[in-house]
């Protein structure tokens, strides 16, 4: 008996030690883990290991952008009638209305890089190798409001990728300042070497883009992609995501290219000219170069390094461009024209068939006034819950669950003076996805999901 019981004792102290021991290796190994200093090799390489995810999360605390305010960002995504309607309400408060960042700010903030870019929380790194491997080109057309352009730029911004700024020449020589002051932060990020005085419906939106395209044809970086961008535009997609749509498209270019209706036709049949405005004179033109069919599109596409390289070496892309010169408004049909013609790296044979609306491309997402209304009797979206400038949605909270569940890569309009909350709650949403690649709540609610927004406008 007295035997057997010393056997239990022994066996209990060896059970005891056992576990204190398992414990103490536990809290050991745990201590020197969390002691480790986050090596940034660890984020970008695909080990999937656990030093990877606790730096990541390290990272994002430091980086995350959460919105100002009240507001419940992942409600209003979720389309959240309660929490919109709150935040909708918010606006109206005239003591609430966003104050925008001044130029003289902007240039007071970036005389030291390194602060500016500290407390603007740019993403300095690459977040994975998949993305570090596939540089992407912009062509960023602006003209005022610097907190937005910046902001555009925080929300694309990959050291991997290179950023063109085209300034428009007619911009406040303050703008200018801060503009450039903003760009010589970033060594893949400049101004255009040369400068349009851009006017509005004139080939000057286009030369701008150009020459942009011509800068980044000779940058270092060996870009993929190349998307352009003007100061109303917000990304609605993370870097991560744009790569992967970028790479699906296996060297094809996506835009909005379709017949044109029979009232743009005026807008290439007969010669314009162009100073501080566009005006028509009565002067017939000739048709185009080869009788090239003129298609309907956007200003904003998707294209390859090798569609972007064709423009300036192309003999029928030349000639197409040059006779566009005195047209109006030929960013809306130039490069939709240009996708069409057979030997342009990336085109669609013009066939009907390979029609593509502003719906069907990746490029841009925008509401149209006329378009909108209730999505169960036929509208291609609902409606506008900002306001409309030239007919064109400039996006509020209420469009936002809409938005997010498309597959653009960018959207248009926004103004942080119509609704910044918007701006917000996608600066918030893209840096949460950006590093945790999902959204913040893991699946969308369906609460009223397809409900009809008029009642919040």
């Amino acid at each position: 008996m007295l035997t057997r019981l010393r056997r239990k004792l022994c066996w209990g102290h060896l059970y005891i030690f056992f576990i204190w021991g398992c414990l103490l290796l536990f809290l050991t190994c745990l201590l020197k883990y969390m002691s480790l200093e986050c090596d940034l090799g660890d984020v970008i390489r695909d080990s999937g290991d656990l030093q990877k995810s606790y730096c990541k999360d390290q990272y994002y605390m430091t980086l995350k952008l959460p919105a100002n305010g009240q507001k419940n960002c992942s409600k209003i995504i979720r389309g959240n009638l309660d929490e919109i309607k709150k935040t909708l309400l918010d606006n109206l408060i005239v003591k609430n209305k966003k104050v925008d960042v001044t130029d003289v700010e902007y240039l007071n903030i970036t005389k030291d890089c390194n602060v500016f870019k500290e407390r603007r929380k740019y993403v300095m790194f690459s977040l994975n190798k998949e993305e570090q491997d596939f540089p992407i080109a912009y062509s960023m057309v602006v003209h005022d409001n610097i907190e937005m352009f910046e902001r555009l730029l925080r929300a694309i911004y990959a050291p991997q990728n290179v950023y063109c700024v085209h300034v428009d020449k007619k911009s406040p020589e303050s703008f200018k300042e801060a503009a450039r002051a903003i760009t010589s932060c970033f060594d893949n990020v400049f101004v255009a070497s040369k400068l349009e005085k851009v006017i509005y419906a004139s080939w000057s939106r286009v030369q701008a883009d150009l020459n942009c395209m011509e800068d980044l044809l000779q940058s270092e970086v060996q870009w993929r992609y190349l998307l352009n961008t003007c100061g109303t535009d917000f990304p609605i997609k993370t870097n991560s995501e744009i790569v992967k749509a970028l790479k699906s498209l296996n060297g094809k270019n996506s835009m909005e290219s379709e017949k044109p209706p029979a009232y743009k036709r005026i807008r290439w049949e007969y010669h314009y000219q162009w100073n501080e405005s566009i005006i028509r004179t009565n002067i017939k033109k000739g048709p185009p170069p080869l009788n090239i069919p003129i298609f309907s599109g956007s200003a904003y596409i998707v294209v390859s390094r090798d569609f972007v390289k064709s423009l300036f070496v192309n003999p029928m892309g030349k000639q197409l461009i040059e006779w566009a010169k005195d047209t109006y408004s030929p960013d809306e049909y130039i490069w939709a024209t240009l996708q069409r013609v057979h030997g342009i790296p990336g085109y669609m044979p013009k066939n009907y068939k390979y029609d593509s609306s502003d719906i069907h491309a990746i490029a841009r997402l925008v509401k149209w006034q006329s378009l909108e209304g209730d999505m169960r009797e036929g509208a291609p979206y609902t409606s506008c819950t900002g306001t409309h400038r030239r007919e064109v949605c400039v996006y509020g909270m209420g469009d936002l669950h809409w938005m997010l569940k498309q597959h653009h890569l960018f959207a248009n309009k926004f103004d942080p003076k119509v609704d910044d909350h918007a701006i917000q709650c996608l600066e918030e949403y893209l840096r949460y996805k950006s590093f945790h690649g999902k959204e913040m709540q893991s699946q969308w609610r369906m609460e009223d999901v397809d409900r009809p927004m008029r009642s919040l406008i």
